[in-house]
């Protein structure tokens, strides 16, 4: 038993990708760790699509076939020398390291997100399990092994969702579930509303905020809340001038939100790169699941449950074969409410 308090310093990065450039992704990558760690922080987290950088020209046209070759050419294998460069860096700099990133998996995409221990090792690789819109146009969906998205880190239960998953609600409880007290929520650029245009509130920085001020309060979870920005060189980059989204400069509205979904970190003008710090005293957590807590005391699995299939799918399997989840996932995933 002990009565101090513990706190946790972590970084929220807003910056501009590399686009579509694999080894400057790497680099710039290692740069920012480097830089998180010199300043003491424990944990960075990273937007989606860090690496090589969110396609932005999927909002702009249909298709694009040089930049989707391109586009796979530099995106990031698991198990590959960039990835391990990454991780040799955060054990380097005893630092965890959160980071989005297109997959690539023998050339069919996925939108992805690795949680690196500060011993250099992959503690979580999960995938996006339903891309959003336009992004189905080149990324494909997750298994179910991907819905294991949490790790028990030295300082904390780090967790993590990509942009939009934030409004799945089956999704986020399964998340929550997991008793993550870090949650990375990681978007691509994301700009103001235009305040009365066609475009969706519900995607301009105003409504993502809002999407992941909300997880922080439905999780009693701190929430780093890391969005990439865009320059002109970026969109020029994408020929994505005109676009949906995405197509003006800006987009970089990082934060950090407490476990009450206030903010803790201060605004920040969305052209400017930035890492933005954070110390986290966990007693926040204490207070706020003292009131609720929608996976403990504040649930009624007597009432609503959650069924989860873990199971890996498999394309072609010997017949009578059966697929297996990963050993630590066997028993049945049933989340209650």
């Amino acid at each position: 038993m002990t009565n101090t308090s513990k706190v946790v310093k972590v970084a929220v990065t807003q910056a501009e990708p590399a686009w579509i450039d694999l080894p400057a992704a790497v680099a710039k990558t290692c740069k920012l760790i480097a830089e998180a760690a010199s300043n003491g922080a424990q944990l960075i987290a990273f937007p989606e699509c860090w690496i090589p950088g969110y396609p932005v020209w999927i909002w702009t046209r249909l298709i694009d076939f040089d930049l989707n070759v391109k586009y796979i050419k530099n995106s990031l294998q698991l198990d590959s020398p960039e990835m391990a460069t990454i991780q040799a860096c955060a054990k380097e700099n005893n630092i965890a390291v959160s980071l989005g990133f297109s997959e690539n998996d023998n050339h069919s995409l996925f939108i992805a997100q690795a949680l690196i221990g500060q011993d250099g090792e992959i503690k979580v690789h999960r995938r996006k399990m339903k891309p959003t819109h336009m992004e189905r146009t080149i990324f494909g969906d997750a298994s179910g092994h991907c819905l294991k998205s949490v790790a028990e880190l030295p300082f904390a239960r780090v967790g993590s969702l990509a942009c939009w998953e934030h409004i799945q609600p089956l999704l986020k409880y399964n998340t929550i579930a997991q008793k993550e007290e870090i949650h990375v929520s990681a978007w691509p650029s994301v700009t103001p509303h235009s305040g009365g245009g066609p475009d969706m509130w519900s995607m301009s920085a105003e409504g993502c905020h809002n999407l992941s001020r909300t997880y922080a309060i439905e999780s009693n979870a701190f929430v780093l809340h890391s969005t990439a920005l865009i320059s002109e060189k970026g969109i020029a980059a994408h020929s994505s001038a005109g676009g949906a989204i995405m197509s003006t400069p800006g987009g970089g509205t990082s934060a950090i939100f407490g476990p009450d979904g206030r903010r803790l970190s201060e605004p920040v003008d969305e052209n400017t790169e930035t890492i933005i710090y954070g110390e986290l005293d966990f007693d926040a957590i204490h207070r706020t699941k003292m009131f609720a807590d929608c996976t403990g005391h504040y649930s009624r699995p007597d009432l609503l449950r959650l069924n989860v299939d873990k199971e890996i799918k498999i394309l072609v399997r010997a017949d009578g074969s059966v697929a297996k989840v990963p050993k630590e996932e066997e028993e049945e995933a049933v989340l209650v409410l």
